[in-house]
């Protein structure tokens, strides 16, 4: 089964996540937390890409499984940025509502491939 990445609404929302994340921490100076928050964000997006075109279900879920990892790893880490100044309360709440749409997508995809 061919499945396209730019059809799966999981990976649009973590594109916008990425653009969100990076936009915020252009200004961020402390360059190591701006790169582990940037690169967990990308971690979302391309895990969910690799594992679409994985070949199997079964791959497909454990890739799922590690995006749904790195969107926890950015939903905590969103905090820091609020308290760090790099965000607001009202920015760090509408992309970790993000977030949050893309794991409980990546559930629901888990389940129905696991049901195949």
């Amino acid at each position: 089964m061919e499945r396209s990445i730019e059809n799966l609404f999981i990976w649009k929302e973590s594109r916008v996540v990425v653009n969100d994340i990076y936009s915020m921490m252009n200004n961020c100076k402390d360059f190591c937390f701006k790169d582990q928050i940037q690169r967990a964000a990308i971690s979302i997006m391309n895990n969910i890409a690799e594992g679409a075109e994985s070949g199997t279900d079964a791959k497909f879920v454990s890739f799922l499984k590690i995006a749904r990892g790195s969107c926890s790893e950015v939903r905590s880490m969103l905090y820091l940025c609020e308290d760090f100044n790099y965000c607001n309360e009202e920015e760090r709440v509408i992309i970790q509502n993000r977030i949050k749409t893309i794991t409980v997508g990546a559930f629901k995809l888990i389940k129905k491939l696991n049901n195949k």
